[in-house]
């Protein structure tokens, strides 16, 4: 295409946004309420994704080791554990170790067990991490079977909990964000579909004059480009302005050491970028899509 051409393209496209009026107030006006939305949404989703796969990562198979067992036999188990399909890293801990983690983790109803420090009656562990969170219960069956082990726990119930919700809350998620671009893509279309009514008789005359299909769409686009570009500026500049006053407010927080958002940057430009573009093209997909009966001359 030539450079005078998209030029052209150029200038029709801003003199179309202009000469529109309300038309083009209300097309801006539908992308910025949608991509609102989208862009609560996702912020929303991206982080409860996150927080979840921080949940995730903390899940770990405890392998406790038999009382009767010897060095030998300790030793031996961990190197099978390591063997065992899907297992990231395996950690020995002491059943002295146990006992202060039982301590510390008890506050002050842990001074009780301060009894038991010459004579341990814990058992020695290992802690399994599962390279995918997903495969604990799978890793935790075969480790069962090992032997030296007296038993295995992970928070089996808990654990498959977790992992339902968070798969839900992505489908949810990616369903929910769908539904809203394709309900923005459905009101720019017929938005622009209006203005272009009125401009039916100008494209028939440049179709049966010899124009080609493309250089008619091309003003279309560059309207469509422009009014998804301008319907994100407000979505952007709202959702990253809250987005910065949650981030403030949960870092005063402390106490809730679970919620971890994303953190402003990089999180601002990867969400304007997803914004813009996203709004980029609902505006132009709407615009070719309500031009494209009219081109049928």
């Amino acid at each position: 295409m030539k450079a005078r051409t998209i030029k052209r393209h150029f200038r029709e496209g801003f003199k179309n946004i202009a000469r529109n009026g309300w038309m083009t107030v209300a097309s801006v006006g539908a992308v910025t309420m949608t991509l609102l939305l989208v862009g609560a949404f996702l912020g929303l989703i991206l982080n409860l994704n996150h927080m979840a796969e921080k949940i995730e990562d903390d899940v770990v198979v405890k392998v406790l080791i038999d009382l009767a067992a010897n060095d030998e036999d300790v030793i031996a188990l961990g190197k099978d554990l390591e063997k065992v399909s899907g297992v990231e890293n395996v950690i020995f801990s002491s059943k002295d170790e146990e006992l202060n983690s039982l301590i510390d983790s008890m506050g002050e109803g842990g001074e009780v067990w301060e009894l038991y420090e010459q004579e341990n009656p814990l058992n020695h562990a290992y802690i399994i991490k599962a390279t995918d969170p997903h495969d604990t219960d799978r890793i935790a069956t075969e480790v069962a079977k090992l032997n030296a082990v007296d038993s295995v726990s992970y928070g089996q119930e808990v654990a498959q909990n977790l992992f339902k919700f968070t798969d839900y809350a992505r489908t949810v998620g990616i369903i929910l964000i769908a539904g809203l671009v394709l309900t923005a893509i459905f009101l720019i279309s017929n938005t622009i579909k209006l203005t272009i009514m009125a401009r039916s008789t100008e494209i028939g005359i440049m179709k049966l004059v010899g124009a080609t299909n493309s250089f008619i769409r091309g003003p279309f686009f560059i309207e469509g480009l422009l009014l998804g570009v301008l319907g994100s500026i407000i979505p952007m500049t709202v959702v990253l302005s809250a987005y910065k006053l949650i981030e403030s407010s949960i870092g005063s927080m402390s106490s809730i050491g679970f919620v971890e958002i994303l953190p402003f940057n990089p999180f601002a430009w990867q969400l304007s970028a997803i914004i813009l573009v996203v709004g980029a093209g609902i505006g132009i997909w709407g615009s070719l899509m309500s031009v494209r009966k009219f081109l049928k001359v």
